[in-house]
């Protein structure tokens, strides 16, 4: 029992983000975890895409094996937490469908078939979380549940991009992909901007920014390339948006710690 639990602490602190142990503590803390649940939605895609296509196995089934356990935990969390029923109510559909999109993730090699399934029940997945997080911003009405959300937003565009970028590599993308990917970028883009300007950012928030920024050239030229039977933009993507995600979690920590 004492190696299982050691093991399974080991798995939840690889997620980038420094919070996933803790509580719940304040409105703050659960729009973080709301908001991370979208991320995880799409990331957990990405890992299945990337390894059906055979890029950098090892880290994509840690990537993978790390975000199915960090989200059946924050659900947990998050269900309990719910201060209103409507908010419980979102949760409860959540969890039908993670279950779902759970059942095709696990115990099965990917194939290009269940990967078309994964692109769709992730869309669902997402949408569910992201609505949980709108309401719990919405209860917060304050300026710093908006920015827990708007960066919290950025997590899951990283991971929405390469999601996209990996499932049109490995031919599973639906005819919504390049559209849903050049909004995901611009999305991006546009958000770093409103970012910089809020008039509630500290010195390490205008840091960590920067940081941000820097990873974007890096990820955007990854995004740019053309894939090939070498693989080697496909895992530049894989590693980049593993980088920016990275970074942002620090930024949305920064951003929740602030006054509400």
């Amino acid at each position: 029992m004492k190696t299982f639990l050691s093991a399974l602490l080991v798995i939840l602190v690889m997620l980038p983000g420094g919070d996933v142990q803790a509580q719940i503590s304040d409105i703050n803390s659960a729009i973080n975890k709301a908001g991370r649940q979208r991320m995880l939605s799409q990331r957990m895609a990405k890992a299945y895409f990337q390894i059906g296509q055979q890029i950098d196995v090892d880290r994509s089934k840690r990537v993978l094996d790390t975000s199915i356990a960090v989200f059946d935990r924050q659900l947990v969390e998050l269900k309990n937490y719910a201060p209103t029923p409507e908010i419980k109510e979102t949760y409860l559909k959540l969890e039908r469908s993670w279950l779902a999109y759970k059942d095709v993730l696990v115990g099965a090699v990917p194939t290009p078939e269940n990967g078309r399934k994964v692109l769709a029940i992730s869309e669902d997945v997402l949408a569910l979380a992201h609505q949980a997080t709108v309401e719990l911003e919405k209860k917060s009405g304050s300026n710093a549940g908006r920015l827990v959300n708007i960066s919290g937003r950025q997590r899951m565009l990283s991971q929405r991009m390469a999601k996209y970028y990996q499932a049109a590599s490995w031919g599973v993308a639906d005819s919504n992909g390049p559209t849903n990917l050049a909004k995901a970028r611009k999305d991006f883009s546009d958000a770093l901007l409103e970012l910089a300007s809020a008039t509630a950012n500290t010195a390490p928030i205008n840091d960590g920014l920067d940081l941000v920024r820097q990873q974007w050239i890096f990820f955007e030229s990854a995004l740019n390339q053309k894939t090939g039977g070498d693989k080697r933009a496909q895992l530049a993507v894989a590693t980049t948006s593993e980088r920016i995600l990275e970074e942002m979690e620090s930024v949305v920590g920064l951003y929740e710690k602030l006054p509400r």
